[in-house]
């Protein structure tokens, strides 16, 4: 994190199709969502609900779509995927962190996808996994 730069306060939310309970932790060391053949370093979330709600459309897994409170019991920075690559300045206010977070609540009322939007969502993700920009930093 660049000298002088403050992190978000929250609220921060996680997007997932896990059924988790308040207490749980979410660590690191599990496979992508969007890149299943890597495991990753970090956990993600966001200071954006709307971003976790499509997180949570866009997750690997059987489930229902999850929007989840969260807090960090760690450090964390800005995540570079976004914020190195698209966003400069962390618009999307995207997080990642290498210690646990916590589950606080779960958000009942966000708003789904269509089914056209989530189409157009993974459409996107296929063409990411087949060009070299698509690499993730885990």
């Amino acid at each position: 994190m660049a000298e002088g730069q403050t992190l978000d306060d929250g609220p921060f939310f996680h997007g997932t199709k896990a059924d988790l309970r308040v207490g749980d932790l979410l660590t690191a060391g599990f496979r992508s969502n969007y890149r299943p053949e890597i495991v990753m370093n970090h956990v993600y979330f966001t200071a954006v609900g709307a971003g976790a709600g499509l997180a949570a459309e866009l997750a690997a897994g059987p489930g229902e779509p999850r929007v989840y409170i969260v807090e960090p019991t760690g450090a964390f920075e800005d995540d570079p995927n976004v914020t190195d690559r698209k966003f400069p300045g962390n618009p999307t206010r995207s997080y990642r962190s290498t210690s646990p977070i916590r589950v606080v609540g779960e958000v009942t009322d966000w708003t789904r996808l269509t089914p056209e939007a989530l189409q157009t969502w993974r459409d996107r993700l296929a063409v990411l996994r087949t060009e070299e920009r698509g690499a993730i930093i885990n």
